[in-house]
């Protein structure tokens, strides 16, 4: 395990920005951009935005610094002009006292916790064992794609009618070599899907979710630990993850080898 250094948060905090960016890139290419997906740096910071898609996944600010804290209100009004809350995510290696009295002044809270989890890879590694002996995984590919919206909709809790939403925004992920989405079987019943981003050697444990009826049985160290095994295939030197602080997902992780690099810090605006 690599000792957590400036440079590694570094390339942590990088992998999110890629696979957030990569990914928006894919949707925007949809239908003439009809979600309104736009991206603008400020320096270091990016801000991500995607108009029709509401809620803070996609419209959120990342590799914010103290070196931002003059244009704050320029990043404030390029979610404002477009009617969108922001959402701020500071890194401790990113954090100063000054960035969050500016943040406070404007309005901001700090509203939650974010951890962000990496794991060096090498070609000796491997996941540690789990019996799953009643666990499939496979590819999922082109022409069975529909299968990973109707799982991710479940897992998620979302309505059915995002079903088609969510394939589509990610069938045009699939056609790109750097992403590859998974599905797990339980005795041979659709029980999950998982995906995995690949970007400068570095691998990125991108979205995943079992069905209700189907946890507490092994899905996510599946498909976890089949992720980290494809990118030590593909010679990438680390692994990159992210989790709701004290989630399942992130001991889930952890138990696969995976440390936490860091925990974000949320600021939103006051309503």
């Amino acid at each position: 395990m690599s000792i957590l250094t400036k440079t590694l948060l570094g390339i942590v905090e990088q992998s999110e920005i890629d696979a957030l960016e990569d990914r928006l890139a894919g949707v925007k290419s949809l239908n003439d951009n009809a979600m309104g997906v736009e991206l603008k740096r400020f320096g270091n910071a990016v801000a991500f935005s995607v108009k029709n898609i509401p809620g803070p996944s996609y419209n959120t600010v990342k590799g914010i610094s103290g070196e931002n804290i003059d244009g704050v209100g320029e990043i404030i009004e390029f979610y404002s002009s477009r009617g969108i809350p922001p959402r701020f995510e500071v890194t401790p290696g990113n954090a100063s006292g000054d960035l969050f009295r500016k943040l406070s002044t404007l309005g901001f809270y700090q509203s939650g916790f974010h951890t962000s989890l990496y794991r060096s890879l090498s070609s000796d590694d491997s996941p540690q064992a789990v019996k799953q002996n009643n666990i499939q995984i496979e590819e999922i590919g082109l022409e069975d794609f529909d299968i990973f919206g109707e799982l991710y909709t479940k897992g998620f809790g979302m309505p059915v009618a995002f079903k088609d939403f969510v394939t589509a925004n990610n069938r045009v992920l699939a056609e790109s070599d750097d992403w590859t989405f998974y599905l797990a079987r339980v005795e041979g019943h659709p029980a999950g899907i998982a995906v995995l981003f690949r970007k400068n050697d570095v691998a990125t444990l991108a979205a995943s979710a079992t069905v209700p009826e189907y946890r507490n049985r092994g899905v996510q160290t599946a498909l976890i630990q089949n992720r980290i095994q494809q990118a030590i295939d593909e010679g990438c030197q680390f692994i990159i993850g992210q989790a709701a602080f004290g989630s399942v997902s992130q001991m889930n992780m952890e138990r696969a080898g995976l440390k936490v690099a860091y925990t974000n810090a949320v600021w939103e605006k006051l309503t």
